[in-house]
């Protein structure tokens, strides 16, 4: 506009005009794009694999097997395989080798091996087995945590509470799961709330990291952002992490939703193992290899092999004889070339 004064420049100016007369729609309209979603740089994959993926196999897997499933996964990049567990095997037969897998397994010093330990009694045999880390297991609903760990919400944190202390003493970290955060098999729907209230509870305890379960597999996106949004009303978003199980083709979905809201830690099983004893129903983990595979195209780093996690994937649905649960380990089977028997 040569040297018109300011004061015109600012009075002929598509923007001006458009902003004081509206009812002009020929002017060109600033445009805004839509708001990209702030994703973590650095996701942690926890494997939970050779517990919560082997847990509800029917047919006792060799206690070989799940060392070398473990060896495998730790030759990944995985920062964090959960081994097995430490319950009664009068509740879960397929962890009653639960001492020579620790015992037998090839630990890294990057790679941590925590344990579950659902009691006092489970802890002290864990330590005594070389655990350095454990978990402890809760649930948002009643009637779950009668059916999976036989007693009522307050009588598991009384008892959780005994696991800690001795944990504190010993030096060893704790971490929470809460089953049933979207869902229960006996309840139906659960409340936020009654959520948050679990969660915080295990925390105050002095849990570093509670991971929230989508047990039945029932949650969708929406639901997920709503429990999200009351939990971190009262707990920093640090300290979570997301379970999901992919029953209804959600996990990932849900997984995407988590970490848009914050949550940078992943709990995914191999292959897709897994599902729960407790919950008729629910089908198995979100896969390790599609997790991975999926943040890897968000631009997130995970420092997972993912090539090695597929071919740990193979080894342990040739022990089982069944086909992988992973898209992405089938795609990539697929795209293999046959091999020839001819000559």
């Amino acid at each position: 506009m040569g040297n018109a004064p300011t004061a015109v420049k600012h009075c002929l100016s598509s923007g001006a005009l458009a902003g004081d007369s509206p009812w002009l729609p020929w002017l060109p309209q600033e445009k805004k794009g839509p708001d990209i979603p702030k994703f973590p740089d650095f996701v942690k994959i926890v494997e939970v694999g050779p517990r919560d993926g082997l847990q509800n196999e029917k047919e006792m897997v060799p206690t070989e097997v799940k060392i070398q499933l473990i060896d495998m996964l730790s030759q990944t990049g995985l920062s964090v395989i959960e081994a097995t567990s430490f319950v009664s095997s009068k509740w879960v037969a397929q962890m009653a080798d639960h001492t020579e897998v620790l015992r037998g397994i090839n630990k890294l010093p990057h790679v941590r091996y925590p344990v579950l330990t659902p009691n006092l009694q489970g802890f002290q045999a864990a330590v005594e087995a070389g655990a350095s880390e454990v978990a402890v297991f809760g649930s948002a609903t009643e009637t779950f945590s009668k059916r999976n760990i036989n007693c009522s919400i307050e009588e598991s944190m009384q008892r959780f509470e005994q696991v800690i202390a001795a944990a504190k003493q010993a030096g060893i970290p704790v971490r929470g799961y809460v089953s049933c955060t979207l869902g229960c098999p006996y309840e139906g729907d659960v409340q936020p709330a009654q959520v948050t209230k679990v969660v915080k509870r295990l925390l105050e305890l002095g849990c570093y990291e509670v991971s929230l379960g989508d047990t039945t597999g029932a949650g969708t996106a929406g639901s997920m952002a709503a429990m999200l949004r009351a939990v971190t009303t009262e707990v920093p978003v640090h300290a979570l992490a997301v379970h999901c199980h992919d029953t209804y083709g959600q996990a990932l979905a849900n997984i995407l939703t988590a970490l848009q809201m914050g949550v940078s830690v992943v709990d995914s099983s191999v292959a897709g193992l897994g599902g729960c004893p407790y919950a008729k129903g629910a089908g198995g983990n979100v896969s390790t290899e599609d997790v991975v595979y999926m943040l890897h195209g968000l631009g997130i780093e995970t420092g997972v092999d993912l090539s090695r996690v597929i071919e740990a994937g193979e080894f342990i649905c040739r022990a089982l004889n069944r086909p992988t649960s992973s898209k992405v380990a089938q795609a990539t089977s697929k795209s293999k070339p046959s091999l020839s028997t001819s000559d």
